[in-house]
């Protein structure tokens, strides 16, 4: 069944990439940034970090943003993830698709649940705090055809 994969999952970040979010992905295969990431510079420390899939947030407007897709779909361990920053707009049944997961952002809550057989993941926000929402990473382990998740709550 070969050696679990490790995926990091971070959304919202506006711009700012805290000490703790980059910690707490430190030992990750490889991030999904699912939008709202608000500069370039953060793709670039996360990249330094291991390889980064991205989409692109309703914030993500600017020049560097563009090449961005709006959705992307990445392969982990043989399993097939959808990336889309926000839910509401999923215009696919991801368990007729071939999808494991669903992995988006926006609501700045973190959320984990299953359905159909298909995880919904969403790691929160890891930015700016908003209201009294937590600020918070996920993690994915995927090892066989198992993913399990976690929502790490950071201490900011």
């Amino acid at each position: 069944m070969g050696q679990a994969i490790k995926a990091g999952v971070i959304s919202d970040t506006h711009g700012l990439l805290r000490p703790e979010a980059a910690a707490a992905l430190c030992a990750v295969d490889h991030i999904i940034h699912a939008g709202d990431i608000g500069s370039a510079a953060v793709l670039e420390e996360l990249s330094r970090v291991a390889p980064v899939t991205a989409v692109r947030g309703n914030i993500d407007t600017e020049k560097w943003a563009r090449p961005l897709p709006a959705t992307a779909v990445v392969e982990l361990g043989g399993l097939l993830f959808y990336v889309i920053h926000d839910a509401h707009e999923l215009d696919l049944d991801p368990r007729a698709a071939g999808f494991a997961a669903v992995i988006s952002g926006h609501s700045h809550r973190p959320a984990e649940e299953w359905r159909d057989g298909v995880l919904y993941f969403n790691p929160g926000s890891a930015g700016p705090r908003r209201f009294r929402l937590p600020v918070a990473v996920g993690l994915l382990t995927i090892h066989g055809d198992k993913i399990t998740s976690e929502v790490i709550l950071l201490q900011v």
